[in-house]
């Protein structure tokens, strides 16, 4: 793995991660991706028919079994909430990032996407404060911090590229 994205929903880890793998010429890897394929079924029916409990084993089995892959891998937002991936993450060689956001950057990136549980089921001020309960976390974990409200994707992984440059 070359680096491990993190962040709140919205920040931009899948676009950005993509484009990050296709600069390194490596795979990308989304973690919830990787639990669904592992699970053969959705998130939301991990949820239904087996409880928060049980994804979250799964997403920390997914996290330390991806550490060896190549490329770069993209966590979902709630990962570093867990110990055990807390853990993980902090004590990983590989470079994490974080892609920060503001929370009105935010609000404007959701805006009428249904895809995502969280976003109707908090609206805008639970999201809002679990951001910030995240926050602290995703800042812990990170050796990389990067505030994408105000980048092109395209920027942001050249912020990403020159940062690594520097730890290698």
């Amino acid at each position: 793995m070359k680096a491990i994205l993190v962040g709140f929903m919205g920040s931009g880890k899948t676009t950005v991660g993509q484009l990050l793998a296709n600069q390194i010429q490596g795979p990308y890897h989304d973690l919830d991706d990787v639990i669904v394929e592992r699970a053969g079924k959705s998130i939301q029916q991990i949820f239904d028919d087996e409880g928060e409990d049980a994804f979250r084993k799964m997403e920390h089995e997914a996290l330390l079994s991806s550490l060896g892959d190549a490329g770069i891998l993209g966590t979902g937002g709630g990962t570093p909430m867990q110990q055990t991936n807390f853990d993980l993450l902090r004590q990983t060689t590989v470079p994490v990032i974080l892609l920060d956001v503001h929370p009105e950057t935010i609000m404007k990136r959701l805006q009428g996407d249904n895809a995502r549980p969280l976003v109707k089921k908090l609206g805008q001020d639970g999201l809002v404060e679990l951001k910030r309960v995240r926050d602290d976390r995703y800042h812990m974990v990170s050796d990389i911090r990067i505030a994408t409200d105000e980048l092109s994707p395209k920027q942001v992984v050249d912020q990403i590229m020159r940062e690594l440059s520097v730890l290698n």
